[in-house]
């Protein structure tokens, strides 16, 4: 049966229901979360409700490490909605759904086994918060290849919101020169980024996630309502308005 896989939703509720009913549409039932379900987006604890009760099982992302503990090391919109974000959670009224949300997130693990790879946030070495970015295949090498020798076969990242596969010739491949389909293959190594639901950075303001079914990762492109997502975070004064605006042109 197909898998769902799903990274950085960063509290966007519109791209998240959005992703979902897609992949309900298609049948799938099994979905894994990579990570940073909060920071940056204006509705935190409905979108780490909705990961609770849809995710087989999901990761510790970096925001959701600093909603947790503390946001070091972020930049000041960055460090403000991390600080904004733990606020939300603590206005809970009710105690029941303020403990399920703070145990989940102190439960979320920082690396998964399954189905023959490993799963992580950002890397294999630092799996919370280390980008594997395209254009290290080029500009670094030596750490490409550090991070391959991490792996056995094949892993699963999110945290730098560009979609795309990293093979350890070592070369990056986006889903355009793919045509939307990566089959793993068993003679290389593969690190395989599904994209960002709630803030994709690769100048695709679509929300991004990936199918997985056997050997074979689909990436799938959704749009969503942008503007009403821009038209919150404009209404919070503690997030700021770039938030909002990168949403418009994916970056």
């Amino acid at each position: 049966m197909p898998s769902a896989i799903i990274s950085d939703i960063h509290a966007n509720l519109e791209a998240l229901n959005v992703v979902l009913a897609d992949i309900d549409a298609r049948g799938i039932e099994e979905i894994f979360c990579l990570g940073d379900i909060v920071g940056y987006g204006p509705d935190p604890a409905r979108c780490l409700d909705i990961v609770m009760e849809r995710c087989k099982w999901a990761l510790m992302g970096n925001h959701d490490f600093a909603v947790l503990y503390e946001p070091t090391g972020f930049n000041a919109s960055a460090e403000a909605g991390a600080y904004w974000t733990r606020a939300q959670l603590e206005e809970e009224a009710e105690s029941e759904p303020l403990r399920r949300r703070w145990q989940f997130l102190g439960k979320l693990r920082i690396r998964e086994r399954h189905n023959g790879a490993l799963w992580v946030h950002a890397s294999p070495r630092r799996p919370i918060n280390e980008y594997i970015f395209p254009d290290d295949v080029i500009t670094s090498p030596s750490k490409i290849t550090q991070i391959f020798e991490r792996i056995e076969r094949c892993c699963f990242v999110g945290h730098t919101h560009v979609t795309g596969v990293f093979t350890d010739e070592p070369d990056f491949y986006p889903p355009s020169d793919l045509d939307g389909v990566y089959k793993i293959n068993p003679h290389e190594k593969c690190i395989i980024n599904p994209g960002s639901v709630g803030q994709p950075r690769d100048r695709d303001p679509r929300a991004s996630y990936a199918i997985l079914d056997g050997e074979r990762v689909e990436f799938v492109r959704l749009a969503y309502d942008v503007q009403a997502v821009v038209d919150k975070i404009k209404a919070i004064p503690e997030l700021s308005d770039f938030l909002g605006q990168r949403l418009l042109e994916g970056r």
